[in-house]
């Protein structure tokens, strides 16, 4: 099993960046694809996932309206495209896997990858 996350790097306030997730050696299809992230100290926090029951998509209040969680089933990849960046969007955000429906809580997630950084300076 890999989830290998890429697209993060250093971004000014108000700018974009689109992370992305490539799965491989599981069923793509039948697991929820999450993204957390955690800043040093924290707990990793839920940001968004694409749930494989119906398609539905999920994000924390914190981010709607700025990111939009996607996956692309022939890619076997998911993606988060990051809007109107702010500094406290800082951290590194890492994909991960599961197949519950949706699980708020990273003990929900069988898979992880391995974590990219995002610094976005204010």
């Amino acid at each position: 099993v890999q989830l290998q996350a890429s697209g993060g790097g250093l971004v000014q306030a108000g700018g974009s960046l689109r992370l992305s997730c490539a799965a491989s050696g599981f069923t793509f299809g039948i697991h929820t694809m999450a993204w957390f992230r955690q800043v040093p100290g924290k707990e990793r926090e839920f940001i968004a996932a694409s749930s494989w029951i119906g398609a539905a998509e999920y994000l924390t209040d914190s981010v709607k309206g700025r990111f939009i969680v996607s996956r692309d089933h022939a890619k076997n990849t998911v993606f988060l495209q990051m809007n109107r960046l702010k500094s406290e969007d800082t951290a590194v955000y890492f994909c991960a896997a599961g197949t519950t429906v949706i699980s708020w809580t990273a003990e929900g997630y069988n898979y992880w990858g391995q974590g990219t950084l995002v610094t976005v300076s204010s």
